[in-house]
């Protein structure tokens, strides 16, 4: 299995690589600086385009789009500006809807193609405590790309799910984390093989849960 992993120079992307690789798959890892296999800012059309460029003609049978940032964890309500909004999304949403636009006709030639957005629980409506509002909003639109995309990916025989990693000890999720990053990884990898056509559209977190949208 060939898998593409995006924001993969760290945390759960770096760690599902490891045991990816581990199992003996194919991974291309990708990160924004130079410390994965690929040089790849997500929100960057022409690095988008020279990326799939070096894969044209491969399948990739898992395409894991993990790249994001947290922009706004602490910011007080007075210190939003329209950078941090703009950031937040560029990367969170927009970056999402470009790599998989990009991989696209990878994708298509793969025999049971799959794509995994990590969303979070904090895009749940359920969940609405206040604050960290740019990161919320963009694991929501997350959220709702990854339902609109399973929709119209459907008669392509694409299948895509959406996760929610758990609150993980990574430089992300601080050191009060609920679970391991190498708890995270395996159980979504775990999920990621029970996704199929007929999940296409799930929302589920690390351990298998169904979360609520």
């Amino acid at each position: 299995m060939h898998v593409v992993i995006t924001g993969a120079s760290r945390g759960i992307g770096k760690e599902m690589t490891k045991q990816l690789r581990d199992a003996g798959h194919e991974v291309t890892a990708t990160s924004r600086d130079h410390s994965a296999d690929t040089r790849l800012d997500v929100t960057d059309p022409g690095q988008q385009a020279r990326f799939a460029a070096q894969l044209k003609g491969r399948p990739v049978d898992l395409l894991v789009c993990n790249a994001g940032v947290y922009i706004d964890k602490g910011t007080t309500f007075d210190e939003y500006s329209a950078e941090i909004w703009s950031k937040s999304l560029a990367t969170n949403v927009t970056g999402v809807f470009l790599t998989v636009q990009a991989l696209m006709p990878n994708l298509k030639i793969a025999e049971t193609p799959k794509i995994a957005l990590m969303s979070s629980q904090m895009a749940s409506h359920t969940r609405a405590p206040g604050g960290s509002y740019a990161y919320r909003a963009s694991k929501a639109a997350v959220l709702n790309l990854g339902r609109n995309l399973a929709s119209d990916l459907r008669p392509d025989g694409i299948a895509v799910g959406i996760y929610h990693p758990g609150w993980v000890r990574t430089d992300m999720g601080g050191d009060e984390g609920d679970i391991s990053v190498q708890d995270s990884a395996a159980g979504l990898i775990d999920e990621f093989d029970l996704l199929s056509v007929e999940t296409t559209g799930c929302f589920h977190t690390w351990d298998g849960r169904i979360h609520p949208y």
